[in-house]
């Protein structure tokens, strides 16, 4: 597919500048999203955050680099990227489990991360099931909190958010809001510029907005809905234009036909 195809030329680009700077617009302008889907949609393909993919590739050929040549530890870290032997043996034991000093010494184990890639697998014997539906416009009313473009901030933001607002009476108060279809508690992420991204617990409703909630209009569009099984414990790790709703996860069609 033509969205894999970019994904693994942003790879590429990645691959190339381990030694360099690496710019998460410049990976996003080659993936042709903005740099926040492209977060996005990295953490949810690969199943790490694009700062843990980088560390962990620039930590391995590090690795390399000081198992076959005699360049001083300081000259490695500098190559890859970090100014202090210290902030360098940090990272590189966060990966390795050993200082960099260790990485010459026969025996030691070390990991290695080779570089990623995307492909698609069909297999048989398991069902997903899914509908397609089209929806007229839907009105939110809730309580959110923004986000930033930073994916590994918002994977920290999203579920205190959900604590917050659970151990609280806000989860109860919006509940008692919802008359409308979609039934049920909603998990939306809503992007409008890189300043403009919240997440919302809300409910559909035409009911007024109580002081201290916020609405939310939902344009009409066609939706593929998902079943969820079982407990969906991070509602954020989705593609934008996304909502849950009773175990059920809906994506934007249209949404996913500019991302894909």
């Amino acid at each position: 597919m033509e969205w894999l195809k970019k994904l693994s030329k942003a790879i590429d680009y990645i691959e190339d500048n381990l030694t360099g700077n690496i710019s998460y617009e410049e990976a996003a302008r080659i993936a042709c999203c903005s740099t926040y889907y492209f977060q996005r949609m990295f953490s949810y393909v690969a199943g790490i955050p694009l700062s843990e993919y980088i560390r962990r590739r620039r930590m391995t050929v590090a690795a390399f680099d000081l198992q076959t040549s005699d360049a001083k530890v300081m000259d490695v870290g500098l190559k890859y990227g970090y100014e202090s032997p210290t902030s360098f043996n940090r990272a590189f034991q966060n990966v390795h489990g050993v200082p960099p000093t260790a990485a010459r010494k026969s025996g030691t184990s070390l990991q290695a991360y080779p570089r990623i890639s995307f492909s698609i697998k069909v297999t048989g014997g398991e069902s997903m099931r899914y509908r397609i539906e089209t929806k007229d416009a839907i009105r939110i009313v809730g309580v959110r909190v923004p986000l930033q473009e930073n994916q590994e901030e918002n994977f920290q933001i999203v579920p205190k958010f959900w604590d917050k607002i659970l151990e609280g009476n806000l989860y109860s108060e919006v509940c008692k809001l919802a008359n409308q279809d979609p039934q049920g508690i909603l998990g939306v992420t809503a992007y409008k510029s890189p300043k403009e991204i919240y997440y919302y617990i809300a409910v559909a409703t035409d009911k007024p907005v109580p002081e201290g909630m916020m609405e939310f209009n939902i344009p009409a569009a066609t939706w593929v809905i998902f079943a969820v099984m079982g407990i969906f414990k991070n509602p954020f790790k989705q593609f934008s234009n996304d909502f849950l709703q009773n175990g059920f996860l809906f994506l934007d069609m249209n949404m996913l036909s500019y991302q894909m």
